[in-house]
């Protein structure tokens, strides 16, 4: 009796375990690791960490942030490509690797994928050995939001806006730096100017080993996983570069990363779909840009083709080529080609400038600058170009890459294009202000932009500091923001030992003005053409606004006089028995063989004998 109650006890007990056992256990990692997308020009793919421990030299510093060590890998640097080497030698042999790790808070799971590369060789920072992490969390066992690292930042999105392949999240790698994206179209807003594509190796779950991260022997390693450099003052411009290897994933983000994943994610920048469309056309700019432009081309053409079968294209065809003697026409001709000539050269020059120099005690080489060097720049080529100091020269730090240049030369080229077959100096003229006008709008943008520039820095640095004031850099940009046409600023930065005089130096590049120039040039050719109503060939047909481009007559000075009834009476009459006469001739028959006058029912002609049915 006692064994029966016994054994009914211990299945009971084991069900309820088993119960608690299921209702506590969180989503199998296996189920929802991720799918890894990597641009064609990619180097390094997720590898075991243990391929940086077996490569490198442990060694310590105890003059950067206190007592420190750093793993150096031995087969190069910072400065080369000797780690990416020699990882692409051995990369068969390690495999891929991705390391996994689950978390809990409340009802909230997490489940957390590391990943490490060899080399970080990004845009703007190059280093030895990178962490970067994704992550899933969910709420009661139902997937919630999803979390990428991106450089020391990220993205959050909801579990909707994530593309997936089942419950396998996609992951697009930007190359080189290995930020962690939504699309395979996104990295080209923000300062990283990261190249994302789905365009080379795909990393399915099955093509990586899953190992967990926290029984692995390193993952107390408090250390950086890359070199650093001995000096103090190398490391902390290092470390301002983006150029010092990073701590492990216990220490990412002062260990926010690890410690508390959902307070690291909620920080982090929500997805939005309207970016998403923003970005896809940043992505796709040229293929857009092309399609419109050979869109906006073809109905030019067949505009022009109904132009030539309407009226004529004139025999100079361009109407921009009528020049012939000293006249308004071609006055305003001869303007509109120099108007043109300036403008393209402007398309290759800066079109506003920020220059900086820097001299003092206590700053490194990199710092110091040999007379002023550019901090941004402004251009039809490049877009906007934030630069920083880099060892080997100025570096971009942010850019907004869109040709600009690219846009004003097709309009100047459909301009010329439009100008076939206009046989009026009014409607050319019209053609050519309007022009001027577009080539002086980039001007007119870039100052706004400047002017207003200092109120929005202004307004985000109160709501950031709490109104706590501007610092020199606020000073800096209100200086220029005041005087958007061109100025200069002088200022001196003392810290502990280091003492620097800062210079600043900005205005409208040569690309600029000679925008500007071209855009005025076009306006006065315009003005000309307007005012010469000059006709520049004759029409097919009678243009439909003839009246406008027709010289004023001066009316007849004699009035005829007034008719009497009498003559109106006889004018009447005539005109009815003309109108009788003529009836009366249309109703006669005549022989179509010799011209004898027929009658009404008659078959055969009187005179000739033919046969009036034939």
């Amino acid at each position: 009796m006692y064994k029966k109650i016994s054994v009914l006890c211990i299945f009971f007990i084991t069900i309820l375990c088993g119960l608690t056992i299921t209702s506590s256990a969180q989503p199998n990692v296996e189920d929802y690791s991720p799918i890894f997308y990597f641009e064609s020009e990619e180097t390094c793919f997720p590898v075991d960490a243990d391929y940086h421990l077996q490569n490198s030299e442990l060694k310590y510093l105890y003059n950067f942030s206190g007592d420190t060590s750093y793993y150096d890998n031995i087969h190069g640097t910072i400065a080369d490509n000797g780690v990416i080497s020699h990882y692409r030698t051995v990369m068969d042999s390690y495999g891929y690797t991705v390391y996994h790790r689950s978390y809990s808070s409340g009802n909230t799971d997490v489940i957390q994928y590391w990943i490490f590369y060899a080399f970080n060789k990004g845009e703007l920072n190059q280093h030895e050995g990178d962490w970067e992490m994704v992550q899933i969390e969910f709420d009661n066992d139902v997937p919630k939001t999803v979390a990428y690292s991106q450089h020391h930042s990220g993205q959050i999105a909801t579990w909707s806006q994530v593309e997936k392949q089942g419950n396998h999240i996609k992951v697009y790698v930007a190359r080189g730096s290995h930020a962690n994206y939504l699309r395979s179209y996104s990295g080209k807003l923000g300062i990283s100017s990261d190249k994302v594509g789905e365009n080379g190796k795909i990393l399915n779950p099955n093509d990586y080993t899953l190992e967990d991260i926290e029984y692995q022997s390193w993952i107390d390693y408090d250390g950086y996983w890359g070199e650093i450099p001995e000096t103090e003052s190398s490391a902390i411009e290092a470390s301002f570069l983006g150029q010092i290897g990073p701590e492990g994933p216990k220490f990412r983000e002062s260990g926010l990363m690890w410690e508390n994943p959902l307070s690291w994610s909620s920080s982090l920048f929500q997805a939005n779909d309207t970016i998403f469309i923003l970005e896809w056309f940043l992505y796709n700019f040229v293929l857009v840009f092309a399609l419109f432009s050979l869109a906006l081309l073809s109905l030019l053409m067949f505009k022009i083709y109904k132009r030539h079968k309407k009226y004529g294209l004139g025999p100079r065809k361009i109407s921009m080529l009528y020049i012939n003697g000293i006249n308004l026409h071609s006055i305003g001709n001869i303007l509109c080609f120099v108007g043109i000539i300036i403008a393209f050269i402007g398309l290759f020059l800066p079109w506003y400038e920020v220059s900086y120099g820097v001299s003092g005690t206590g700053l490194t080489d990199t710092f110091q600058t040999e007379g002023m060097t550019s901090l941004l720049n402004f251009d039809g080529i490049n877009g906007v170009q934030i630069f920083i100091p880099g060892s080997s020269g100025p570096t971009p730090f942010g850019s907004l890459i869109l040709p600009f240049s690219l846009f004003i030369a097709i309009g100047l080229i459909f301009m010329i294009i439009a100008t076939i077959g206009i046989s009026v100096s009014s409607k050319l003229g019209s053609k050519y202000i309007w022009r001027g006008i577009r080539l002086i709008l980039p001007f007119i943008l870039i100052i706004v932009a400047i002017f207003v520039m200092g109120s929005i820095v202004n307004s985000m640095s109160d709501s950031i500091a709490g109104g706590a004031g501007s610092n020199f850099t606020n000073d800096m940009i209100n200086s220029i923001s005041a005087s958007p046409f061109g100025g200069s600023y002088q200022t001196t930065i003392s810290e502990s030992d280091l003492t620097a005089q800062l210079n600043l130096q900005w205005g409208l590049g040569i690309g600029g003005i000679f925008l500007l120039l071209s855009g005025i040039i076009m306006i006065i050719a315009g003005v000309f053409e307007f005012s010469a109503k000059k006709e520049f060939f004759k029409t097919k047909v009678p243009l439909d606004n003839k009246k406008q481009d027709t010289p004023y007559q001066k009316p007849p000075s004699q009035v005829p006089p007034m008719k009497t009834k009498t003559e109106i009476d006889d004018t009447q009459n005539k005109s009815q028995e003309n109108n009788i006469k003529e009836k009366t001739v249309q109703d006669k028959l005549f022989c179509t063989n010799c011209g004898e006058e027929l009658k009404k029912d008659q078959q055969f002609c009187i005179k000739c004998g033919k046969k009036l049915n034939e």
